[in-house]
Formats: structure tokens, C-alpha cells, sequence
């Protein structure tokens, strides 16, 4: 019985200056390393039939499934700030698209499969490491619930790919809501092709923001609901302190959902300036930065798309404005609803705001985890003799204690019980992250020795990333001084 995949090809039937057809280049000899079977079930396909022969060919590009259309997507962007007119899919071949078992259309996408007319001279294929990063990064955000591109499947190629030194080559299957970008409006933009501009709006409105076809300025609405949707996902970052490396327009999801896994990292101390990404030398997407560039990117969008706003630029100008001012609104209320809930608090009151700050800055300060703070919290709301668990995570525990007592007297003033607000924190708290000296000891295993027994227990433990797991207590620890990972890499 031969693999199915119940085909669309929506963004495929746009007009032909919207992608470039082009077909994956064959691999030597596929071997899957990691097919998800949930996610496979949820999209309407055949987990076994994808485990098989077949189906690692299919996963790596070999084999072009029936029913496929394969195209790279066209797209330019702003990347750190500047603007390059064409980027486009380099080493990423939509397939097709699948509805899946909510109803919703899924993208299918390869990465890491192959040249396309967007490569800009690389090879289009993608390395073992940041095939596995991606593949444990985005599948930890699902879990997290945080708003994510998913992870199908990972294959090796047989083949190296030659970046500083030969590495293993490997592609990575993608399931996004769409690829669609702020770079891929700026595309047109750039070209001042205004009907290019409408055409992929009212895509995009079709597809993702159906509410706003009926909206009395649609296309007012749908920058709106982008920029709704781009404030709360940025605000749920930075409640799990995720730093995504690459905040270019063309890594911003007109989706809503978090893209491309390149440099991201999770801190381990809490830093508001923390960068991991090697090419972010000047601290562009560090920590802190993120809600307010977020904001630059979709003032970006708003840009492309002000001839569509009104004929009277002016009067575009000021539309466009009053929706990009929303994002502070938006961003603010998300994150610090979301501050209450990592502390304990129910209701919102005046002083919130600057107790949940001065904890951040005392955090600073003292070098404190920033998982495990929270994580330690929510026991010590049960039971105060659990804050010696928190203390010892403060450089100077007198400086969590003062905090402390503060927080003592806010929370009294809540009529929820200590197990209740215990429980309630925990569900927002999590213990284990994907803790980036975890991550790099996965891909050297995997690199070097062609185990992947870590990849499997990480994959494991970050499956249940609320829940005490006794058995991997110590994947909740942050690193010993010698473990600490300074620097992530984009890998292409």
C-alpha cells in the first residue's frame, strides 16, 4: 500500500510570480530518525505507511508524493534592519497542504531538501544539528502551548553537507498553519505591485482571518488581527524566557505561530539583555528587545499595506498608525495577565505590575534561574517551608526574601486556597525546557556518534513539560558553570 496524503495546493494555484515551481533534489540514501505519530494521525496520515521505506523517501524529498505541487515560496525581508528585495525558500519545498483533524488547512513543507531559484548559492540542504534543534525546540513550544510551527519528521540523507567541516545531512518535514511572511508582502511591496499586495491579503484573510472579510475596512481588520496575534504570541516568549535569535520580517508568521528555529535559545539565569544567536552582534533580538522589534516588523506589514488601506496616503498613513499603536495594548495586557498568573495572582490590582517586576530585577541581580524560580514558587504556595527551595536559587537570598514577603501579604488578600494556587501556577510554570546545554549534548550524540537515545529521552521529557517528572529530575537543573552554552548557531 503506497503513502497518501490528501492533497491541496492553494497557495500553489496564485498567481506564478508568488513561488517558483520546483521539485526536491533526490537524497542518497534516507533513514528516518524520528517520525512524530501523533501529529501524523492529526493531519489525516498513515503513521505506518510513513514509517516505512516509502515513506522516508517521501520525508526527504526522493520521492515526490501524488497529489504534490512542489513550490518555493517567494518572500524578501528586513534582516537586521535591512532589507534585501529577495530572499525567498533556499532550502525549503512547500509539498502541499492538508486539512487537518480540527478542520484547519496545514502546510507540509521539507526543509533542508534541496537547492530552489531562491538558494543565493548554497546548497539547500540542511545539517543534522539544526534539524534536531528544530525538531526539539518547536515540539517544546507545542507543549508549552505556545502558538509553533511542528515537526513531522526527521530524516538523515546519507549524505554530508559541507559547512565548516562535513556534517551529517538530514531534512526536517514542517506543518505551519501557512509560510506566509511580513517578507512575503514586502515582496511585492518592494515591486510596487499593489495588485500582488491584494491578492496575497485576501489569501491570507481567506485562510487565516476569516472574520475580517466581513469587516467594514477588511483589510484594516486583517493588519489588526496580525497584530494582535504577533503582541500575544511575543508576550508568551518572554513568560518562558525564549529568545528567538532571528527576529527578521521574514521569520515573522503572518500566522500568529513561532518560525524558523535558528539561534533560539531558553535562558537559564534570567537576563533581560541575554543573547545567544553568534550573528546577533549587537544584541538586536536580545530578550527585551523582542515585544519592541515585534512592533518594528509589523510596522513593516503596515507599510506594504497602505495602498490597500486608502487611496489618500495620509489618510492610509494614520489607519496604519492607529493599528500599529495597538500593539502595546495588546502586548502589555498579555504579558503582564501572564506575569499575575506565574506568581499567584487571580485578580489584578493596582501594584501588581511593579511586584512582579521588582521579583524580575531581583532575579537579575542575583543570577536566579528563571524557570526554576517560578517552578520553586508555585510549591511555596502551598507550603511557606518550600521557600528555602527558592531562596537558594538568589546569589543573596535576602533579596528574595524581602520580595517574598510582600508577595505573602498580596496573595492573603485572594480568597483562593494555597492547593489551588499552587495548582494554577504550576500549570503555567513549567519545570523543563529545552535547556540549551541539553540540546547541544542531543546533537553531539547524534553528530558524533550516531546515538540518538538522547534525542528520544529529551523528546520524552519535554512531552510533559508541567508535570514532576522523578525519573528526569535532573533535565530541570540548569547547567554547572562548565555546561553553559554562550552561543547558538543558525546552522544554514
Amino acid at each position: 500500500m503506497t503513502v497518501h496524503f490528501p492533497f491541496q495546493n492553494t497557495y500553489a494555484a496564485l498567481p506564478a510570480n508568488f513561488f517558483a515551481r520546483v521539485a526536491p533534489t533526490p537524497v542518497a540514501s534516507p533513514r528516518l530518525i524520528k517520525l512524530n505519530r501523533p501529529l501524523a494521525i492529526h493531519l489525516g496520515l498513515d503513521p505506518d505507511l510513513l514509517d516505512s521505506p516509502e515513506g522516508a523517501e517521501i520525508l526527504a524529498g526522493k520521492r515526490v508524493p501524488d497529489g504534490a505541487d512542489p513550490i518555493a515560496m517567494a518572500y524578501a525581508g528586513h534582516q537586521f534592519g535591512h532589507f534585501v528585495p529577495q530572499l525567498g525558500d533556499g532550502r525549503a519545498i512547500l509539498l502541499g497542504e492538508v486539512i487537518d483533524a480540527d478542520g484547519v488547512r496545514r502546510d507540509i513543507q521539507l526543509k533542508g531538501s534541496g537547492p530552489t531559484p531562491f538558494s543565493r548559492r548554497g546548497d539547500g540542504r540542511a545539517a543534522l544539528g539544526p534539524v534536531l534543534r528544530e525538531y526539539i525546540v518547536s515540539e517544546a513550544m507545542a507543549t508549552l502551548g505556545i502558538p509553533t510551527t511542528r515537526s513531522l519528521a526527521a530524516v538523515t540523507s546519507g549524505e554530508n553537507v559541507m559547512r565548516e567541516t562535513p556534517l551529517p545531512g538530514a531534512v526536517l518535514t514542517r506543518v505551519a498553519a501557512s509560510h506566509i511572511r511580513v517578507g512575503t508582502f514586502q515582496y511585492f511591496a518592494a515591486r510596487s505591485d499593489t495588485e500582488g499586495v491584494r491578492q496575497l491579503a485576501d489569501h491570507v484573510i481567506a485562510r487565516h482571518y476569516p472574520q475580517a472579510a466581513g469587516a467594514e475596512r477588511p483589510y484594516h481588520a486583517l493588519l489588526e488581527a496580525v497584530i494582535a496575534r504577533q503582541a500575544e504570541l511575543v508576550a508568551r516568549w518572554l513568560l518562558v524566557g525564549f529568545i528567538h535569535g532571528v527576529m527578521n520580517t521574514d521569520n515573522t508568521s503572518i500566522s500568529g505561530e513561532t518560525i524558523d528555529y535558528g539561534p533560539c535559545a531558553f535562558m537559564d539565569h534570567y537576563d533581560p539583555a541575554a543573547v545567544f544567536s553568534s550573528i546577533d552582534e549587537m544584541g538586536r533580538y536580545a530578550y527585551a528587545n523582542q515585544p519592541r522589534i515585534a512592533q518594528w516588523n509589523l510596522t513593516r506589514l503596515a507599510e506594504c499595506l497602505l495602498p490597500l488601506l486608502s487611496d489618500d496616503r495620509d489618510k492610509a498613513i494614520a489607519e496604519a498608525q492607529s493599528a500599529i499603536n495597538g500593539f502595546v495594548a495588546v502586548f502589555g495586557g498579555a504579558y503582564q495577565a501572564g506575569l499575575r498568573k506565574k506568581i499567584g495572582l487571580f485578580t489584578a490590582r493596582d501594584g501588581d505590575e511593579a511586584l512582579v517586576q521588582d521579583l524580575l530585577d531581583a532575579m537579575a541581580r542575583n543570577q536566579a534561574d528563571f524557570t526554576l524560580t517560578f517552578r520553586r514558587l508555585s510549591d511555596a504556595a502551598l507550603d511557606p517551608d518550600g521557600e528555602s527551595e527558592v531562596r537558594q536559587l538568589f546569589a543573596d537570598p535576602a533579596a528574595y526574601d524581602e520580595w517574598a514577603a510582600r508577595w505573602r501579604q498580596r496573595t492573603s488578600e485572594e480568597p483562593q486556597a494555597p492547593a489551588e494556587r499552587q495548582a494554577a501556577m504550576r500549570a503555567v510554570n513549567p519545570a523543563f525546557i529545552p535547556r540549551n546545554h541539553r540540546v547541544e549534548a542531543v546533537i553531539e550524540a547524534a553528530v558524533n556518534r550516531d546515538d540518538f537515545a538522547p534525542f528520544e529521552e529529551l523528546l520524552t521529557v519535554l512531552a510533559k513539560p508541567y508535570e514532576d517528572q522523578p525519573a528526569f529530575a535532573g533535565y530541570a537543573e540548569p547547567p554547572e558553570p562548565h555546561e553553559r552554552v554562550l552561543q547558538t548557531f543558525c546552522g544554514t
